[in-house]
């Protein structure tokens, strides 16, 4: 089975590399493929699709069975889940969509969220303790909520946007980022400037 691990990743954290890694686990992947939003149809993405891929590319480097995707990067218009489902049971059969669960608590907002799990299933990482009443209405009001599975990761207080302010600040990194997305903030010269970007679930 496939695995799809969509986002801006601006930047890719630690965070993104535990629920790959809890994923493939717990679905028994032969492959994960990263999917590098290209225009975010539903908040602001200041930093470059291309400067975002390389920091994606630099996260999953040497991971076994992960590979980086341009897909979304090379499609014109907006990055919408659909059209990227569409492709991928195209291209790959079998897939699974990996979301977090604050973003299935906004399921119902996306473009034909039916025809999503038509094409894709969902695997919905939740984090301990997470009150599951939040989901449950969206899920009673899908075509297909047998196609939607849960499954429990660490704990872990990383997000995109508080990377970017500690860079802002001038704050450490270290321990949050792989080692090589490190890197290329800083030689980049990335994040010195704070950004409106609202905290979403993984950033």
């Amino acid at each position: 089975m496939t695995g799809l691990l969509g986002g801006a990743f601006d930047p890719p954290h630690n965070g993104h590399l535990v629920l790959a890694d809890e994923a493939t686990r717990r679905f028994r992947l032969e492959r994960l493929v990263v999917v590098v939003t290209g225009v975010a149809p539903h908040k602001e993405v200041e930093t470059d699709p291309e400067t975002r891929y390389g920091l994606a590319v630099a996260a999953f480097a040497g991971r076994p069975g992960v590979e980086v995707s341009r897909h979304e990067l090379d499609r014109p218009g907006p990055s919408y889940t659909v059209d990227t489902a569409r492709w991928a049971a195209d291209r790959y059969g079998d897939a699974i969509f990996l979301v977090g669960a604050d973003e299935l608590a906004s399921f119902l907002d996306w473009k034909d969220p039916d025809e999503v799990l038509r094409r894709v299933r969902l695997g919905v990482a939740t984090r301990p303790g997470y009150p599951r009443e939040l989901l449950d209405p969206v899920l009673a009001r899908l075509e297909r909520p047998d196609r939607v599975e849960l499954f429990e990761i660490p704990e872990l207080p990383i997000s995109s946007t508080g990377i970017r302010e500690r860079v802002a600040r001038g704050l450490a990194i270290d321990g949050l980022v792989p080692p090589a997305v490190a890197a290329l903030i800083v030689t980049r010269g990335l994040y010195r400037q704070l950004d409106p970007c609202p905290p979403g679930s993984l950033g």
